[in-house]
């Protein structure tokens, strides 16, 4: 059996595993709503065996739903939704500051029997309507192991700026909030996994408490959860492609943003402690993997299925 890919043009592209559960349901169709930054995103993630892994429009942020490219802080402009944090002031409605990410067409679109590869080409769009970004999203599902319980996602930004100024690429923590620096792919996790599980490479740290791992580095992280309804857990892990953390190839450092209380969330952070600036017409580009698996998998089981699956 085959993994089945389906596209309703205008709409989503959805990814069938050969269970006949619906893994991945990828959607660019534009949001209703500008002030929630309308971009496209994934959501429902499911495990192979169905269940649900990502939030949608949760009622604590309209704005996240479920696995999106974000930019919280941007040359004053707000691409991640929501309240805009200002330094002294707090969070604040500031419709003016948000922006959107237009999709513009596929450049390419593979489906194979143990995979799914896909190409977007995108513009980021200040509020005010001008171009200030070209982005090359790549998507690949792909891993899609029945007797390990596990499926993989990886994601690719490649984004050039389009203006004549440079761009500014910061988070609520450069703007002056303290260990709070969201901002690059971001996942919402569903209600029940809040509270969850946080594990990292070699680390002695209590994993329960996701606290202690805010703003650090690392290869990887994994966050499981313990679902409602149903008796089971389920593990994400989000993994960087080597070249993320070599300071000679990556444009800046990346940190992670993590909570697990009072909301479950995940960010590759690329502007955590640090603003960057992107000249114009340069680009810089990440690398990122999501492994979704059925169960509570600990330190060792994560590190054995990640060196099977080269980059």
């Amino acid at each position: 059996m085959s993994i089945r890919v389906t596209h309703t043009h205008g709409e989503h592209i959805t990814v069938t595993a050969p269970g006949g559960t619906e893994i991945l349901r990828y959607v660019y169709r534009p949001d209703p709503d500008p002030f929630e930054s309308r971009k496209p995103y994934a959501h429902p993630l499911r495990t192979l065996a169905g269940r649900t892994v990502t939030g949608y429009r949760p009622n604590d942020h309209r704005w996240h739903k479920g696995v999106q490219m974000t930019a919280s802080h941007l040359s004053g402009h707000n691409f991640w939704g929501g309240n805009s944090y200002v330094h002294g002031r707090g969070y604040l409605p500031l419709p003016e500051r948000i922006g959107s990410m237009r999709h513009d067409g596929f450049s390419a679109l593979t489906a194979r029997e143990d995979r799914f590869d896909c190409v977007e080409d995108l513009t980021w769009i200040e509020n005010g309507g001008a171009p200030w970004a070209r982005e090359e999203r790549g998507l690949s599902v792909h891993s899609v192991d029945e007797e390990a319980g596990a499926w993989a996602l990886d994601w690719s930004i490649r984004l050039t700026n389009l203006r004549d100024e440079p761009l500014l690429f910061g988070s609520p923590t450069t703007a002056g909030r303290e260990m709070a620096g969201y901002t690059g792919l971001q996942w919402r996790g569903p209600r029940d996994f809040t509270g969850g599980t946080v594990i990292v490479p070699g680390s002695d740290a209590d994993a329960d408490d996701a606290g202690k791992l805010m703003g650090t580095q690392g290869p990887w992280l994994a966050f499981t959860g313990e679902h409602d309804e149903v008796d089971g857990h389920s593990t994400l892990v989000f993994a960087h492609a080597p070249e993320n953390l070599d300071e000679r190839r990556a444009v800046h450092a990346s940190h992670w943003f993590v909570r697990s209380a009072p909301i479950p969330s995940v960010a590759f952070s690329w502007a955590f402690f640090e603003e960057f600036a992107l000249p114009p017409g340069e680009s810089f580009a990440y690398r990122y993997r999501i492994v979704v698996a059925d169960g509570a998998w600990d330190r060792e089981r994560i590190a054995a299925h990640l060196a099977g699956l080269p980059w």
